[in-house]
């Protein structure tokens, strides 16, 4: 796999570690590889705990690639995604809470639209918290998000503050995330690494029997059904065939610096609410 590299601390225990330069865009080759990861853990007999980290300490996985055409986007095909129904994006964010195994998202930097998604499906989230930076932009752009955000959300935070997020678009740094329930814990940035290390490492000395039981009952009372999932991938490929304000905002943002190592990518929180042509 070229943007995600995989670690194996012990046969128990995996690092997932994201590295798709500049600032770790999720693209089509992005899903694929994950395809194959999650493939990998859902059939391996020993794996436990797999932790999702970044090589890119100010980007966790910055959001989708933009500039994927959407006739892209939306003819994407893997054999289990055709099989289930779903988009394979949509798969692989469903396939992460329901695997044998517990996924952890160790999260420096920025992770927003389907990075925040991608996280939010993970079982449990621990974020620095002077480098973590989370958030949903997608209004800005004229999108309404595919993945997962919309049900997750409101389960963690509440209606209200989901909302907040979702129809605001703005950043929300890692105490506030972690206060709202975006996230499990805040830890200083010095200590995130030993202490998801410590976590993993306790949990791999479990059964998996147990793991897997636990899990299954958790998810029974959590996990947004699938149901959920599909409308909001359809809501999300209608809302991005439609014309509007979103999209001359989404390109004035790509002439100024969104998707590299920029301070519009930086702050994306605060320049999506910018070059509104409808403004009073």
């Amino acid at each position: 796999m070229s943007q995600i590299r995989v670690r194996k601390h012990t046969a128990r225990y995996w690092t997932a570690t994201f590295d798709n330069e500049p600032v770790n865009l999720m693209n089509p080759a992005t899903v694929y590889e994950l395809d194959e990861l999650l493939t990998s853990l859902e059939t391996d007999p020993d794996v436990r705990v797999v932790v999702f980290d970044s090589a890119n300490p100010d980007f966790f996985i910055a959001h989708w690639d933009v500039t994927t055409p959407r006739d892209v986007v939306a003819g994407m095909k893997t054999e289990g995604a055709t099989q289930r129904g779903m988009h394979p994006y949509v798969d692989v964010q469903t396939r992460l809470g329901r695997l044998p195994v517990v996924t952890i998202a160790a999260i420096r930097g920025r992770v927003r639209g389907a990075g925040s998604e991608f996280a939010l499906a993970c079982d449990i989230r621990f974020a620095s918290r002077e480098r973590a930076v989370f958030g949903q932009f997608e209004i800005g752009v004229g999108a309404v998000p595919g993945g997962g955000s919309t049900a997750h959300l409101p389960r963690l935070m509440g209606r209200g503050r989901a909302l907040e997020a979702l129809l605001g678009g703005g950043d929300f740094p890692a105490e506030l995330a972690e206060r709202y329930g975006w996230i499990n814990r805040a830890l200083p940035d010095a200590e995130l690494d030993t202490f998801v290390d410590s976590f993993a490492r306790r949990i791999v000395g479990y059964d998996k029997e147990v793991i897997v039981d636990i899990k299954e009952l958790v998810n029974r009372a959590s996990l947004p059904p699938d149901e959920e999932w599909l409308a909001a991938t359809q809501a999300y490929l209608v809302s991005t065939a439609r014309p509007g304000a979103g999209r001359s905002r989404m390109a004035t943002l790509l002439e100024n610096g969104m998707q590299q190592d920029s301070e519009v990518e930086r702050n994306l929180g605060h320049h999506v609410a910018r070059y509104d042509d409808n403004a009073d």
